[in-house]
């Protein structure tokens, strides 16, 4: 029986890039070789690479606008680290709402001043704040779009006059909003967008080579950017999966399409969440992300009758991350309603017979 997955990543993608890609192990495209075993300086794996990175701009409406997608490795770990490397000079401003953010900033200070204009960090991460001031003397501000482990999400993004960096690993493609506000937009594919193994980057060139370091090669935007994404020996499987998962957004109508499904999604478990007395919301009601949405037994004498009912429904995946305990529906593109609603069934039957 295929599972609920509700996993907060790898994620869940859809049956039919699944079937594509297990197709491709075997024989890419009549071609006699496995995806696996291709050249990644074949035509046939330039022609996959180079749609991925125009795919990637056109859905996020980027075209013509002085973007370069690149699909690089690492995850958004590497990213903390590369893109202060590629930007910070002096001093950069952080919003911290999260591990992840908290992290990215330990990276940026191994460089130069890090200001944290702002944090929620006083409670535990449950919000994102507002009303901050972010300096001018800046290089770049950089936020966490969505956090997968509290279960919040950045609704709106804050007026600047310097680049902005954002980490969307967990929210990429999910909602629609002027990408062009951001200057670097970096995703760890497993999340929201294909298999653990690359990590979409998106960046404005203009902001680049600014500044006065030495940049390791592997480090350099403009090194990746100038060899088509392929200065080393690309993760040939995870970035012909995140195409095919591409592909399937584009054929839905896009991120605007998706939209709609994943706010009926949330609305779902939200509403359950609210009207059942059992469970309690951890994230802010206005800060709530429509990914990821984190709660808790009011009574944890259930947890044992409410996990067994969550296997014997086939729900997989919904134990919230240690630093917040409870738990955690992780609700990707790809994840179907039907899911979300097995999901409210066995929280509403838990009430009736509690």
């Amino acid at each position: 029986m295929k599972k609920h997955n509700f996993s907060a990543g790898p994620c869940i993608l859809p049956k039919e890039v699944f079937l594509k890609a297990s197709e491709a192990v075997m024989d890419l495209d009549n071609s006699g070789l496995s995806i696996l075993e291709i050249s990644h300086r074949s035509p046939a794996f330039v022609d996959i690479m180079n749609e991925a990175r125009d795919l990637a701009i056109e859905l996020l409406g980027l075209k013509g606008q002085g973007y370069q997608a690149l699909f690089l490795q690492g995850g958004a770990s590497l990213q903390f680290i590369m893109s202060a490397y590629n930007l910070l000079e002096n001093k950069a401003a952080y919003l911290d709402t999260g591990s992840w953010s908290t992290k990215a900033i330990k990276e940026a200070r191994k460089l130069a001043e890090v200001d944290v204009v702002a944090s929620s960090s006083d409670k535990n991460f449950n919000y994102i704040p507002k009303d901050y001031n972010i300096p001018k003397d800046i290089d770049y501000f950089h936020c966490t779009s969505n956090n997968t482990i509290f279960g919040t999400q950045i609704k709106e993004f804050p007026d600047t006059d310097a680049p902005v960096v954002c980490d969307m690993s967990s929210d990429i493609f999910s909602r629609q909003i002027d990408f062009s506000y951001f200057d670097v937009i970096y995703a760890g594919a497993q999340k929201n967008m294909g298999p653990a193994g690359t990590t979409l980057v998106v960046v404005k060139e203009e902001v680049l080579g600014k500044v006065s370091r030495d940049i390791p090669s592997m480090l350099d935007y403009k090194i990746h950017i100038g060899k088509d994404s392929m200065f080393n020996t690309p993760p040939v499987f995870a970035v012909y999966t995140s195409l095919l998962n591409l592909r399937w957004l584009k054929e839905k109508g896009g991120i605007e399409a998706i939209q709609k499904e994943n706010e009926n999604k949330a609305k779902l478990i939200y509403s359950e969440i609210d009207i059942n007395p059992l469970f309690k919301g951890f994230a802010n009601k206005p800060d709530r992300s429509t990914m990821n949405a984190t709660f808790y037994l009011v009574d944890d004498s259930l947890k044992e009758r409410f996990d067994k009912m969550c296997k014997e429904a086939g729900i997989n995946g919904v134990n919230g991350h240690r630093s917040v305990g409870g738990y955690r529906a992780s609700m990707y593109n790809a994840l179907p309603k039907e899911s979300v609603g097995t999901l409210v069934e066995v929280m509403d039957e838990l009430e009736r017979k509690a």
